[in-house]
C-alpha cells in the first residue's frame, strides 16, 4: 500500500483464517521487503503456509515461492477486477474523445456511474446508466463484458474456468475494444494465479481483503498529512481486532 505521495510503499500481510492484519513493514514493494516478513515469522511457520493471496506483482510471488514453497499462489480477485475497471474507463475516455454534441454530453461526468455496481447506484444513477448504455453501443458492450467477467471465480475446476475465459475472449472479436484485449493479455500472463481459485481447497473469502483495503483508505483519509508511520501501523494492525 502507498502510505504517502511519492511512491512510498509498505507491505501489509493478513491472516485470512483469522481475518486479521498481522504485519506491516518493508521499505517498498520489492522482493526483499516481503522477505522481511518471512524472516519475521521464521522458516518453520513459512513452510506451513498453504495459500498466499496477493496482487499481481512478480516480486511478491518470487519471495513467496522462495520462502513458502508449499504455498499456492492466488491473485486477489478485486485487484484483477480493478484492471478490468481501468480498461472500461479507458473505453469511456476514448468514446468521449471520439464523439461530439449531444452524444458526448451523456458520457461526461459518468465515470462513477459506469464503474459502480448497479445495485450500489441511486435511482437517478441507474437511470443515467441505462440512458448511457442505450445511447453508446461500445460502452454498452464493454459494460456487459465487465459485469460478466466476475463469473470466472464461480467455477470449481480450472478446465471450466478456462473455457469461460476463452468464450469471454471470443466475444471481443470485432468489438474494437483494445483496452479489453490488453486486459486479456494480462490475464494470460497471470493465469495460473487466477485459476488457482477454482480448486476447492483454495476457496477462501476474498471479501475480507477488499474490506481491509477499504478500512485502510478511510484511516488514510482521516489522517491526511499525518507523518507518524508507527501510529499508522498500529491503527492498521488493530482495526480488525474484535471490540473489547
Amino acid at each position: 500500500m502507498a502510505i504517502r505521495k511519492g511512491h512510498v510503499y509498505r507491505i501489509i500481510v493478513s491472516n485470512l483464517e483469522r481475518k486479521r492484519a498481522m504485519w506491516f513493514g518493508g521499505v517498498d514493494r520489492s522482493e526483499e521487503s516481503l522477505d522481511m516478513f518471512y524472516n519475521w515469522i521464521g522458516p518453520k511457520k513459512a513452510g506451513k503456509i498453504r495459500l498466499a493471496v496477493m496482487d499481481m506483482w512478480r516480486a511478491f510471488e518470487a519471495s513467496t515461492k522462495k520462502n513458502a514453497p508449499k504455498a499456492a499462489i492466488l491473485y486477489d480477485k478485486f485487484h484483477v477486477l480493478r484492471h478490468l475497471q481501468d480498461a472500461l474507463d479507458t473505453v469511456r475516455k476514448q468514446e468521449y474523445a471520439r464523439l461530439n454534441g449531444s452524444n458526448r454530453k451523456f458520457i461526461k461526468g459518468q465515470k462513477y456511474t459506469l464503474l459502480s455496481r448497479r445495485e450500489n447506484l441511486t435511482n437517478d444513477g441507474q437511470k443515467n446508466l441505462a440512458k448511457l448504455l442505450k445511447i453508446n453501443k461500445r460502452l454498452n458492450t464493454a459494460y456487459i463484458l465487465k459485469e460478466s467477467f466476475g463469473q470466472l471465480w464461480s467455477y470449481n475446476t480450472s478446465g471450466w474456468a478456462r473455457k469461460f475465459f476463452e468464450n469471454w475472449k471470443k466475444s471481443l472479436k470485432w468489438q474494437r475494444l483494445k483496452p479489453y484485449e490488453n486486459f486479456c493479455e494480462l490475464i494470460e500472463r497471470h493465469w495460473d494465479g487466477i485459476a488457482a481459485y477454482s480448486k476447492p481447497e483454495n476457496k477462501v473469502s476474498l471479501g475480507y481483503v477488499e474490506g481491509l483495503n477499504t478500512k485502510i483508505r478511510v484511516i488514510q483519509r482521516r489522517s491526511y498529512g499525518f507523518r507518524d508511520e508507527e501510529y499508522l501501523k498500529l491503527k492498521i494492525l488493530t482495526i480488525t481486532l474484535p471490540a473489547i
